[in-house]
């Protein structure tokens, strides 16, 4: 049986790589194979430079395959495309310098406050992403297994986040990754982004199919169910690599 898929969408970490960690080899090869079949976006709440340390780095591809690669940080407000030699900005919905300064001040004083302000991190605790601002408990380059065990049910997030959220109703609050929260811009998380892809692609969401690790009510990848396209739940990034490793062979040859 053929595929239809005309566009294969993607969460990033912990769907295609370990959390803020490089693409295996094994991902990044499916994924070139995939890109000589249909266009391909990856879309997650890390921003441009975690995208480069993440995937171009590691992606083996030429030129004619990265103009079929769609990339969507910070939750899809912007987008990148690959255009005569160089990754161009699209669009890029920036939060305004107001709206940064008070996600950043409540995001400190609410940790501070519930306890959850570590004093022992790796790299930048809050991060200005210019259209999202993201708190990452342990530092950006924290360990995966510290992040595995501050927080294992999830409640330190989103007690964070609900404190947070009350303290901005005109920005989007949501869970991230293991240990973070993003902030953006209201109205906007993943099936934002997607619903911009399709728009700027023609690419209807029932040629579309999105694949992520957190597709659970509640997960960052949620919002996407609604859309209409179909979704395939995954549990790490060797689970992807076999999926798509199958889905390659299911195009036309």
């Amino acid at each position: 049986m053929s595929s239809h898929y005309r566009l294969v969408a993607f969460d990033l970490d912990d769907t295609l790589a370990p959390s803020k960690s490089p693409i295996p080899e094994r991902m990044a090869s499916a994924l070139v194979e995939l890109l000589d079949c249909a266009d391909v976006c990856i879309i997650s709440g890390g921003n441009v430079e975690q995208f480069e340390r993440q995937v171009l780095n590691h992606l083996k591809a030429g030129h004619q395959a990265l103009e079929h690669l769609h990339l969507m940080p910070t939750c899809g407000t912007r987008y990148l495309r690959f255009q005569d030699g160089v990754w161009t900005t699209i669009y890029a919905h920036d939060l305004s310098e107001d709206e940064r300064d008070n996600a950043i001040a409540s995001l400190r004083e609410r940790a501070e406050d519930l306890g959850f302000w570590e004093e022992e991190t790796w790299g930048d605790v809050i991060e200005d992403r210019g259209s999202q601002i993201t708190f990452s408990a342990l530092g950006q380059q924290a360990p995966i297994e510290a992040k595995r065990a501050w927080d294992p049910d999830g409640s330190k997030k989103e007690a964070l986040r609900d404190a947070v959220a009350a303290d901005l109703p005109e920005l989007e609050v949501r869970s991230g990754g293991s240990t973070s929260i993003d902030i953006t811009a209201t109205g906007v998380d993943k099936a934002f982004g997607i619903t911009r892809l399709a728009e700027y692609t023609g690419v209807a969401f029932d040629d579309m199919l999105f694949v992520g690790d957190r597709l659970d009510p509640g997960g960052n990848d949620y919002p996407v169910v609604a859309l209409g396209c179909k979704t395939v739940a995954v549990d790490d990034w060797e689970d992807t690599a076999r999926f798509v490793e199958k889905l390659v062979k299911t195009f036309p040859a």
